[in-house]
């Protein structure tokens, strides 16, 4: 939890947020992994998606958008805090996140940070010249059951509070 003081009539108190879990669940193959490591851990959990999707998961709450170029993205930086754990695979929208101080987290448990961002949003823009220029790209490989226990080992991680 984060604590920020904030003033009233010249009194000063402690405002207390709990961290909540935001997944950008178009795409995710890992929603309920994550929904159910936040239900144990009684975290409050938001998962996000548009409406060519339908997620109704015991423990979470979802917040379903119209279908739009990065409407869910847009949508979930608008209610992120700092201190928010965010489960998404799109470099953009977790560059975004770490502008507003929260904790991006891939589906593979890769915590993004102002370290790594640069270069992979870098590999993001090339590989984007190279499809627009007519060159292929090799497809990803299938996701494995190690994928998944990396996720949530670094998530548990993430939401304890303890380091990697």
């Amino acid at each position: 939890m984060s604590q920020t003081p904030q003033k009233s009539a010249g009194i000063v108190s402690e405002e207390i947020t709990a961290v909540k879990l935001l997944i950008d669940a178009d795409g995710c193959p890992v929603v309920d992994e994550a929904v159910s490591i936040a239900r144990k851990l009684k975290i409050e959990c938001i998962i996000l998606c548009d409406t060519s999707h339908v997620f109704e998961k015991q423990g979470a709450r979802t917040i379903t958008v119209s279908k739009g170029a990065d409407s869910v993205d847009f949508t979930l930086v608008n209610i992120v805090k700092p201190g928010d754990i965010v489960v998404t695979q799109d470099y953009g929208l977790a560059a975004m996140c770490l502008a507003k101080q929260a904790v991006p987290v891939s589906q593979d448990g890769m915590v993004y940070s102002n370290a790594n961002i640069d270069s992979l949003l870098l590999a993001r823009h090339t590989a984007k010249k190279i499809r627009m220029g007519g060159g292929r790209l090799l497809d990803p490989a299938k996701r494995t059951s190690e994928q998944d226990a990396a996720f949530v080992h670094a998530l548990i991680n993430l939401l304890s509070g303890e380091p990697e």
